[in-house]
């Protein structure tokens, strides 16, 4: 099993993968899930649920870039996933490999992965 690579204090929404949260958990994350919390939670709830407990947040919802960018909400880091066809265990892959690259250098950015690139900004 992979260890942990950094501490990230790590915030999931709900459309990621309830297996990658547990994989997450089980290699010692400090993990938050919203499906645990309120399922139908608010994107801006979330946001200020991770500035409230330094988290970033790890999503599948591309409205999270409206809130930041047109509406300048507030947050300390989102990694939007653009892999909507993909398995829990390649998100799994895909997020140890940033978090491996790029612990430092995404929290407080808005980052997003697709088709095997990470933006930052």
């Amino acid at each position: 099993m992979p260890e942990k690579i950094t501490n990230l204090k790590l915030l999931f929404d709900v459309g990621v993968s309830k297996k990658a949260e547990t994989h997450f958990k089980n290699i010692g994350y400090d993990v938050l899930a919203v499906r645990d919390l309120n399922p139908s939670m608010k994107d801006i709830d979330i946001l200020d649920l991770a500035v409230k407990e330094k988290r970033l947040v790890i999503t599948m919802d591309k409205d999270f870039g409206e809130l930041v960018f047109n509406s300048k909400k507030g947050h300390t880091g989102v990694l939007l996933l653009r892999m909507e066809n993909a398995t829990w265990k390649q998100k799994t892959d895909v997020l140890l490999e940033i978090f491996n690259k790029y612990a430092n250098v995404i929290v407080g950015k808005f980052s997003v992965y697709q088709d095997k690139k990470l933006r930052i900004r």
